[in-house]
């Protein structure tokens, strides 16, 4: 007669095991698919709420990307507005009521959470600015924002748009010659 291989040692235990007492053998079956049942039950729970948080966020993009598209046509409009008062008396009866409807529309983004802010005085910060223009200038300190061409929104602390503006900067220094000096 051969030896039993280590391997079979255990195998061979658990089936005398078994014949001895098929209530533990059980026991051990059901809390093995327990344990297997409870992990994948939470895991389909994880996985319903990461795809309702996807869902939610999805939404939140889908609504700023066309809140955002409706930023052109009223900066364009805000800028027409502005020439107005140049006009005669009959067209700026008329603006008024354009600058009426240009409030409305800024009314139905700030109810979406859209807000407009403002920049000028600000230090130029590239996740509110893009710099469109630097100015060399001595009565603002360097990098502070000195006029903004297009307004910046965001919605809670999240940019949607960012400002387009132009920034000081100090004038360059001027240099005394020294080579001319010895002559």
């Amino acid at each position: 007669m051969s030896e039993p291989k280590p391997t079979e040692e255990p195998l061979q235990a658990q089936q005398s095991a078994e014949q001895q007492d098929p209530l533990a053998s059980l026991q051990v079956q059901l809390n093995e698919c327990q344990d297997k049942y409870l992990r994948l039950l939470a895991e389909s729970e994880n996985v319903r709420k990461r795809l309702l948080k996807e869902r939610q966020e999805l939404m939140q993009y889908a609504v700023e990307n066309l809140l955002s598209e409706f930023l052109h046509p009223i900066d364009n409009f805000e800028n027409a507005l502005k020439f107005a008062t140049r006009a005669s008396d009959e067209v700026r009866n008329w603006a008024a009521g354009f600058q009426m409807i240009a409030a409305q529309f800024k009314q139905v983004l700030s109810n979406h959470g859209l807000e407009e802010f403002s920049s000028i005085g600000q230090q130029f910060d590239p996740l509110f600015h893009e710099a469109v223009e630097m100015v060399e200038t001595t009565d603002h300190s360097p990098g502070t924002v000195i006029e903004q061409s297009v307004s910046g929104y965001k919605k809670g602390e999240r940019t949607v748009r960012v400002a387009r503006v132009k920034v000081a900067k100090a004038p360059p220094e001027k240099k005394l010659d020294t080579s001319q000096e010895g002559v």
